[in-house]
């Protein structure tokens, strides 16, 4: 009879519970600790998506985990120890940096294995910020969430082993995100409430309204596209914030180029699912290189060509004219030039495009693969 595995306590520290990726991240590994028979914790400020921890049977402990303030990040260390020595941790995982300088103390005052995941780049301008990121190389082992964060840890934070560095992509959840469960009535709502032609192909831009997720770019791109009557573009995240300076650009931009009947600027929702489903194209215009691309992820895993900025994650997610292009960051007629190319696929085409894409996301970047790859860490890192 084969031994039985040790049930293991993970306990997730992250600084809120809102939508994100790495908020989501970790939802879904504390899911698949309970399925898997062990015990997951995670410590929070609380946010949006605490209910589905509750839902899943997960213990959420609030803790202001969220601040910087340098005795707050004491004071939450200790709470942590106590946290620890109640609940019988074998590991703290920290996702973030704040909290992390907390468990990385709570690690060293208990003695449990200290695990990170690097989940951005984490800009620093100066010695004391580069030293405030470097707490996310102090993980006994950290994941990265793309093999361009890994050459990232390891060209600016030389004292970290490349070997100590694990790469694990974020996940997507291939059966929410499947072309077969979309029901054509969602889709069809959608056109309905926001009043969306029906004639036209949508080209769509998921991202909140920063300057950084390049929507200027894809503006700009749009201009060398007026010959043609075959489209509209969809801008898909928070416009809450009408009165900054970069909403006011781009609707400034609109007007004085007559882009208006063809660019719709919605709020973000919940069905992301049924909008990509009705997009013709997917755009990742972001100027700065992202850790990883979960909507380039989401969008390939429901057969959707996706054109984003050649650096970053991008580069490991989407396979150049095979599952979409890749154009030179910030290069607004090279976007152009790949959006006619869309527009312009046959349908059979475009469907040959879209089965490769779903099957290079469901061999490389599954929510069931990332969740099982986290786990077989922490118990490398248990057994020690």
């Amino acid at each position: 009879m084969a031994p039985r595995k040790k049930v293991l306590t993970i306990l997730q520290v992250l600084p809120n519970l809102n939508t994100g990726g790495v908020e989501r991240g970790a939802v879904d590994v504390a899911k698949f600790l309970k399925q898997q028979g062990h015990r997951p914790l995670v410590v929070s400020a609380g946010g949006k998506l605490s209910d589905a921890l509750w839902r899943a049977g997960v213990d959420h402990i609030i803790l202001p985990v969220n601040k910087k303030n340098p005795l707050t990040l004491l004071l939450n260390a200790l709470r942590l120890r106590r946290l620890i020595k109640k609940y019988h941790v074998d590991i703290i995982h920290a996702r973030s940096r704040a909290p992390a300088w907390s468990a990385y103390w709570a690690s060293k005052m208990t003695g449990i294995p200290f695990l990170t995941t690097f989940h951005g780049t984490y800009n620093f301008s100066n010695r004391i910020k580069k030293k405030y990121n470097e707490v996310m190389t102090y993980g006994w082992k950290v994941i990265a969430p793309s093999h361009f964060i890994k050459r990232h840890i390891v060209e600016n934070y030389p004292s970290k082993a490349s070997k100590d560095i694990i790469v694990i992509p974020r996940g997507v959840n291939t059966q929410l995100f499947n072309p077969d469960f979309v029901k054509a009535i969602h889709v069809n709502a959608i056109f309905e409430h926001f009043q969306l032609p029906v004639d036209k192909k949508i080209i769509l831009l998921p991202g909140r309204i920063t300057r950084w997720k390049g929507h200027h770019v894809l503006l700009e791109a749009l201009t060398l596209l007026q010959d043609r009557d075959d489209f509209i573009c969809v801008f898909l995240g928070s416009v809450s914030n009408k009165n900054s300076n970069y909403y006011k650009e781009l609707t400034s931009f609109i007007d004085v180029h007559d882009l208006g009947p063809r660019v719709f600027m919605l709020e973000e929702t919940s069905d992301m699912v049924s909008f990509y489903k009705l997009a013709h194209v997917v755009v990742s215009a972001s100027t700065d290189p992202e850790a990883f691309g979960r909507v380039m992820a989401e969008a390939g895993a429901l057969g959707r060509p996706v054109i984003a900025s050649d650096h970053g994650g991008a580069q490991e997610i989407v396979i150049h004219e095979k599952t979409g292009w890749l154009y030179p960051s910030g290069d607004a007629a090279a976007l152009a030039a790949f959006l006619k190319e869309a527009l312009n696929q046959t349908l059979r085409q475009h469907k040959a495009m879209g089965v490769t894409a779903i099957a290079h996301i469901q061999a490389n970047f599954t929510n069931d693969a990332m969740c099982a790859k986290t786990l077989k860490v922490y118990e490398s890192l248990a057994n020690k």
